[in-house]
């Protein structure tokens, strides 16, 4: 049985019993204790920092079937997030689990990669992207809360604490958006401030579920949901780290090969001494080498931006890679990236399709944006089989038709004040 520290708010959970000046944690006959925060108690909140209190805080947990989740890390200085902070909740339970203190996480792993539990987050890709490192692949399943709130209406994108308040009617402090998570002990409004993450979690997921079964809707979002736990989307294979870059699209020939061969070799190197790619070589310094294409040690010095330090250890290792890059033909761009404009015509197919996502986006009662992004229909007009357009939902309710119209099979017109979408008449 877990009690939660001092101050615990009366009848939050028939498990939490009496105040304390710790957080007692008692498992079968042994009793263990996990300490909260020393500069204040928090109520009603379990801070795990102690072997013992986490297998008993995964034991009570095993058998719920969804847990709200949050994480706070800390990636400033590192290549690799480090993890700083675990929140998880139930309706009736919200625990903070310290993995700085804790030499080890399996009995937590064991629970979030249970597939028989379903994993609630709100824009998940980070977190996701700590487990990943954690085990080498994300968990599964996953509800994504800023996934879910389009459908019902609310913004694309939407944050947490804004949701929050559109929904719930609470008012989220935001004071420690951009505070260190490394530091010990925590000061309890921080800690406050990330229980209230998942805290809030767990009712919003509790409406927003129940909002997309009233409108039939929980199961258009499967395949998205799905693909969050794709490990695919968490790796960074160093050959194709170039896509990553803004303007790659704008080089060409030997200067296009050099700044792929570059970035191979920052990625490739920033994950091997854990320190972030800028800090190496900036993005802007990567086009000046990719264009420069220097020769020598001399030559490396003259290219503005390039740290004296990164000359001196890793001099060799980048002309060489310039060297090697330069005789080789560059991997294509990708045709939706090659930086061309679509032309006047194809402006106004988008134009043409944004009509009918506007009538489409009405009888579903969501806004046209959510249903069909602008930049996502200009790829649909430029052929572009990765448009999101031709997958999941979105495919169904609208990808389709627009395929039709651009094929001819189908054609807007107005009827009685209002646009109408109908069969084209063979």
């Amino acid at each position: 049985m877990l009690t939660p520290a001092a101050g615990s708010q009366p009848g939050s959970s028939p498990d939490w019993k009496g105040p304390g000046p710790w957080v007692v944690v008692r498992q079968s006959a042994a009793r263990l204790l996990c300490s909260p925060p020393m500069d204040e108690t928090t109520d009603d909140i379990l801070f795990v920092d102690r072997p013992g209190a986490l297998e008993a805080l995964c034991e009570r947990l095993r058998g719920s079937p969804w847990l709200a989740l949050d994480t706070e890390f800390h990636r400033e200085t590192t290549y690799r997030p480090q993890l700083c902070l675990v929140q998880i909740a139930t309706p009736d339970l919200t625990a903070c689990i310290d993995p700085l203190a804790l030499e080890s996480l399996d009995p937590l792993l064991d629970l979030l990669y249970d597939g028989g539990v379903l994993k609630v987050l709100h824009a998940p890709r980070q977190d996701l992207e700590i487990f990943h490192y954690l085990r080498g692949a994300p968990f599964a399943p996953v509800f994504d809360t800023q996934l879910a709130a389009p459908l019902l209406g609310h913004p694309d994108q939407a944050g947490f604490a804004n949701l929050v308040g559109a929904i719930l009617g609470v008012r989220l402090a935001k004071a420690h958006t951009r505070a260190d998570w490394r530091r010990r002990p925590l000061p309890a409004a921080q800690l406050r401030y990330a229980g209230d993450d998942v805290r809030y979690l767990a009712p919003l997921y509790q409406r927003l579920r129940a909002g997309l079964e009233e409108h039939g809707r929980l199961d258009w979002l499967d395949a998205e949901f799905a693909a969050l736990s794709d490990p695919a989307r968490y790796e960074n294979p160093p050959e194709q780290a170039w896509r990553k870059l803004r303007g790659a699209d704008r080089l060409r020939g030997p200067s296009l090969a050099v700044l792929q061969g570059l970035a191979a070799w920052r990625e490739r190197t920033a994950s091997a001494e854990d320190r972030p790619r800028g800090w190496l070589v900036k993005d802007d310094t990567l086009f000046d080498l990719a264009r420069m294409m220097p020769a020598s040690d001399q030559d490396l010095r003259h290219v503005r931006g390039l740290n004296e330090g990164v000359v001196r250890r890793h001099g060799v290792a980048v002309l060489e890679s310039i060297r090697t890059a330069r005789e080789r033909a560059p991997e294509p761009v990708p045709a939706h990236r090659a930086g061309r404009r679509l032309a006047p015509e194809g402006d106004a197919l988008v134009d043409l399709l944004m009509a009918v996502v506007r009538v489409r986006a009405l009888e579903h009662r969501l806004s046209p944006a959510v249903l069909a992004p602008r930049p996502e229909i200009e790829r649909l007009v430029a052929g572009d089989p990765g448009s999101v357009l031709h997958t999941g939902w979105r495919r169904e309710l609208i990808g389709e038709e627009l395929g039709r119209v651009l094929r001819g099979e189908q054609a807007l017109r107005v009827a009685e004040g209002a646009l109408c979408v109908e069969p084209v008449a063979p």
